[in-house]
């Protein structure tokens, strides 16, 4: 099935983009609003929900500005990517995803995003 690109950008208001890089990047970050467990070992994370393990690689990386990752199994132009912008009109940071879905699967998906950075923007005090 045919995957469909789309992009989601959520407002993180004032938060220091090198506390939302912490968050979006490293194993005790993403544990707190993504998975219930991450490893990671050089350019491979493994993310855990519930014992079910799915692992990503990191296909391109600006340390402090943007992630993108490939599920293990993904086809090949398939990813997903989180990267951190600063609203020009507003000087706020926003966290922008690029993602994935199957047509059928498309506003799962989206909600799915909302639901987690919803989570995250709990964990880090900008809701």
């Amino acid at each position: 099935m045919k995957h469909e690109k789309y992009k989601l950008e959520f407002n993180m208001k004032s938060t220091p983009i090198t506390i939302l890089w912490d968050y979006i990047a490293t194993e005790n970050g993403l544990k707190q609003w993504f998975a219930d467990d991450v490893k990671i070992k050089d350019r491979d994370y493994q993310f855990i929900w519930k014992g079910y393990t799915q692992e990503a690689h990191i296909v391109g990386m600006r340390k402090g500005l943007a992630i993108k990752l490939q599920w293990e199994d993904s086809p090949e132009k398939v990813y997903f990517e989180m990267r951190i912008l600063t609203s020009e009109m507003t000087d706020n940071i926003v966290l922008q995803i690029t993602d994935f879905a199957e047509e059928d699967e498309l506003e799962e998906s989206q909600d799915l995003w909302r639901s987690q950075i919803d989570t995250l923007r709990r964990v880090i005090g900008c809701k």
